[in-house]
């Protein structure tokens, strides 16, 4: 039988020093830029493509572009702040 306090090889310091471990890791700034950038297209593609439909906007590259800039600024600021 396996002692309470291990589990699958790991005890409550293991846990402990992950927790703080991952709480204050910020992680790779650029993972989350490309990240923001790829979602940020692909939603702004859909809302302009969308509002295309609904006859609310043209679909044109300027309009896709400037609603992935605009999406993607705020989300940045946002996140890294």
């Amino acid at each position: 039988m396996t002692d309470p306090e291990e589990v699958e090889g790991r005890t409550d310091s293991d846990a402990e020093g992950f927790d703080e471990a991952a709480s204050s890791s910020r992680g790779d700034p650029r993972v989350l830029l490309a990240m923001n950038a790829v979602l940020s297209t692909l939603f702004a593609t859909t809302v302009v493509w969308g509002l295309a439909f609904a006859g609310f906007l043209e679909f044109t590259l300027v309009n896709v572009a400037t609603a992935i800039i605009l999406l993607f600024t705020v989300t940045y600021a946002v996140t890294m702040t």
